[in-house]
């Protein structure tokens, strides 16, 4: 092996895929993980809502269809087929819920990687559309990259967004945004609404924002939802604007055994304007059997005006040599 195959960066080797050190993100954050896929022997397919035509046949970025509907129903499930969807200034915006029910089946935006926040590729439920759930993502195995899902829905009742019922997918640069309208009475104003609601055990969520601080939230609705086994978040930004106190940026929802949900070096941020007091706790803990939460290193951060950790510090586990109620909590420096 060369001296250049062996050379580290910045202490680790992201090359060699090491457990506990590597990621995918650390390939070209995500490009370099859909790199390794193309290996796999899948096809390739293209979708661009700007530059596509309604008519083209998806098989090469010059013959883009602009429907990632069209585009999706040319896979086949456990092929490792990829589709490519090309981030510009139009978004897609479905007509009926979209389930991604295909496994082994990657989407990858062409984007210039933003981590999460403000991802070019875009999915969004309109106002005029206002479905339920935006996009289901059942199928297991798949890598999704560089995307951003927005929820404009302005219906009044609550709003989905996104969920994740598949296992063992890993989400890397994506932005889940929902509660993106502020008419009276839509999901915004909703206790049932969300950003992402994780049911599926075993997925990895790498450098993506789930929440928006743009739409206050006047419901006590969470940004994320979960109540899948396993599931592990890595670099990511929880985001919401609000002063309800029973309002949450995590809700652990189960009443079966979850063994553990890993969070490290996240953000957890809830803006008020005014530094007006916000709400009470990032977590809910609303679960009745076994659950680890494990605020993995050291660099975990709740930021927010009155922001404490959870309302039930008992099954939540932080890193340092005693960690009390207030881990991880920013304050203002002194001088």
């Amino acid at each position: 092996m060369s001296k250049v195959a062996l050379a580290a960066k910045g202490g680790r080797r992201p090359y060699r895929m090491v457990r506990g050190i590597s990621t995918l993100a650390d390939l070209a954050d995500g490009a370099g993980a859909a790199g390794i896929l193309a290996q796999a022997g899948g096809k390739k397919f293209y979708c661009d809502p700007t530059n596509g035509t309604a008519g083209g046949d998806g098989l090469s970025v010059e013959t883009a269809n602009t429907s990632l509907l069209t585009v999706y129903n040319l896979t086949t499930s456990g092929n490792n087929d990829i589709v490519y969807f090309v981030g510009a200034a139009t978004s897609y915006q479905p007509s009926a819920a979209f389930v991604w029910s295909n496994s082994y089946t990657h989407l990858i935006g062409l984007t210039n990687g933003l981590p999460g926040m403000g991802q070019r590729a875009r999915i969004v439920n309109t106002a005029a559309n206002d479905l339920l759930t935006l996009i289901t993502f059942s199928g297991d195995g798949c890598l999704i990259s560089n995307i951003q899902f927005f929820d404009a829905k302005d219906k009044a009742e609550d709003g989905q967004n996104v969920t994740v019922s598949g296992e063992r997918n890993h989400f890397v640069n994506c932005f889940f945004a929902g509660m993106g309208n502020s008419t009276a009475s839509g999901p915004f104003s909703r206790a049932g609404s969300s950003s992402l609601e994780v049911t599926g055990a075993e997925n990895t969520f790498s450098s993506c924002t789930i929440g928006l601080d743009t739409i206050d939230r006047t419901g006590n609705n969470s940004e994320l939802i979960l109540s899948g086994a396993r599931n592990r978040f890595v670099g990511c930004e929880f985001r919401s604007s609000s002063t309800a106190a029973g309002k949450f940026l995590v809700n652990i929802d189960s009443t079966t055994d979850l063994r553990d949900v890993q969070f490290e070096a996240c953000l957890f941020f809830n803006y008020s304007s005014n530094w007006v007091t916000g709400i009470t706790n990032a977590f809910n803990m609303d679960v009745s059997a076994t659950v680890y939460i494990i605020l993995r290193g050291m660099d975990n951060v709740f930021v927010g005006v009155g922001l404490g950790v959870a309302d039930n510090l008992t099954r939540i586990y932080g890193a340092g040599p005693a960690p009390d109620a207030g881990y991880g909590i920013a304050i203002n420096p002194t001088t």
